[in-house]
């Protein structure tokens, strides 16, 4: 890697931490290299280069997030590039802060929303990385709702007269947003079910660009604008609501690593609202995503902080949620009873939900087809082939007709399970139904979820089924 020009004055920020978390500089440039890996990069550092760095030269490009991150990771405390004398750049790990105040929060969001909505075609293709997981799940499970997020709104003052005096809005407040009211709020709620609708009938790359610009252009004035503390609590809860809704439209599209950071985001919104359950929902995404790669270990653990951070408090419905999302994690892993174990409490806690029960609007489509899809899922990954058509066949007749994208996932993992029972004519005939609303839908999940089975089917590849699903297939590109 090329570097800049020695400066004339040593980085001792970098050598005092270097000394803080015991590193030697061949150990330093050895975990660079690691976590570069992690993101393709290639950068073959060596103690000689942290030499370099020492004596005042600057690494490029991602380098100095990549150190600041190992050093985040070593110490346990968030570092970025400036904290070690290092020039500030676009890094890699931009997004996956969780901030120290909501101004910061704000600031972070916002320049994603920024870049996103570019023509930042990099940004889409970052890499998805476990260990990103780890410091925003922990900061907000042992952190607190902000004390305030009042912006711009100054009290009333009581003059000796008794007479209060409405304080004179000053032009700043007009500046990049205006004084936030309900209407403000209660139209990104709506804006949040128009994005919902589309991404489950169409899939998320059908609309995501539009609610990232809307997210840039409506919601960042908003939250640069002038509102009191109530307010504002349901602004940020607002907000947090259509960044993890940017997160799943981009984890849809299969841009994982740009997904990670809103939903890491999201969190950080959501404990600006003071709305703890809502975080343990945010948590539950970044569990299903991290099922999807494969990773069960840490969904598992995204799954019980979530539980761990609402405790009892939370309507039986999201307990249930909640209860489900870790045994989704377990069934990837092959960890039979703790998957059963798992989804009996999430049963459970669905059965002692009532009809008069307050639900918050983000969980109420976890009902029992939901649960039923959930069961499926899980039974299919330990390979329990007939139970695992058993629930998706449920869940198949209780899904409402406007959840597409599920409704097709569901059709493949009853195909699979037909599969596994060695029905091979109904197993192809799903699949070809759920090929054909894929190619209709802008989902990379729901394109994945029929390449799945398709791997599946290869030791059949010359059975009459098999040819005709594929030439079904053939027909839809």
């Amino acid at each position: 890697m090329t570097e800049r020009p020695a400066q004339r004055t040593p980085n001792r920020q970098l050598a005092a931490l270097i000394a803080e978390a015991g590193f030697s500089n061949a150990g330093l440039a050895r975990r660079v290299d690691q976590l570069g890996l992690e993101h393709g990069l290639d950068l073959r550092y060596d103690k000689t280069s942290v030499t370099r760095w020492l004596r005042g030269q600057q690494p490029r490009g991602t380098t100095p997030a990549l150190i600041a991150e190992v050093f985040t990771r070593r110490l346990g405390r968030r570092l970025t590039a400036q904290d070690l004398g290092l020039d500030a750049c676009a890094p890699v790990y931009a997004g996956l802060e969780f901030a120290a105040c909501p101004e910061e929060a704000v600031d972070i969001v916002s320049g994603l929303w920024r870049k996103d909505s570019g023509s930042h075609a990099e940004l889409r293709k970052i890499a998805f990385t476990p260990a990103g997981l780890v410091v925003p799940s922990r900061d907000w499970l042992i952190g607190r709702a902000d004390e305030k997020v009042a912006r711009g709104a100054e009290p009333a003052r009581v003059p000796a007269q008794g007479r209060p005096v409405v304080p004179r809005q000053r032009a700043v407040d007009r500046g990049p947003g205006h004084k936030v009211t309900g209407g403000d709020i209660a139209a990104l709620r709506s804006v949040g079910e128009l994005f919902r609708t589309l991404d489950d009938a169409y899939g998320g790359g059908h609309a995501r660009q539009a609610l990232v610009r809307y997210l840039e252009h409506e919601c960042e004035p908003m939250l640069r604008g002038s509102y009191g503390e109530q307010t504002g609590r349901r602004l940020f809860a607002a907000a947090a609501d259509l960044t993890r809704l940017a997160g799943w439209t981009s984890y849809d599209i299969a841009a994982h690593g740009l997904a990670q950071r809103y939903f890491v985001q999201a969190l950080r919104l959501s404990q600006a609202a003071g709305d703890r359950a809502y975080g343990s929902y945010v948590l539950v995404t970044m569990s299903r995503q991290a099922v999807y790669l494969g990773h069960g270990r840490e969904a598992v653990q995204l799954a019980r902080v979530a539980q761990q951070g609402v405790g009892g408090s939370a309507p039986p419905v999201v307990q249930a949620l909640l209860h489900a999302a870790e045994a989704r994690g377990h069934g990837v892993l092959g960890e039979v009873r703790a998957c059963t174990a798992s989804l009996v409490r999430a049963e459970r806690a669905l059965e002692a939900a009532r009809p008069g029960d307050e639900v918050p609007h983000w969980a109420r489509f976890f009902d029992e087809a939901q649960l039923a899809d959930e069961f499926g899922h899980c039974h299919r990954d330990l390979q329990q082939f007939r139970a695992a058509a058993q629930h998706a066949e449920r869940s198949l007749q209780l899904r409402a007709p406007s959840y597409a994208r599920s409704r097709l996932f569901c059709r493949v993992v009853l195909a699979t399970a037909r599969l596994g029972l060695g029905e091979l004519d109904q197993a192809c005939s799903l699949a070809a139904e759920a090929a054909g609303q894929a190619a209709e839908m802008r989902s990379v999940r729901a394109v994945e979820y029929v390449r799945d089975f398709e791997r599946r089917l290869e030791p059949y590849r010359d059975a009459a089924p098999v040819r005709s699903y594929r030439d079904k297939v053939a027909a839809y590109g």
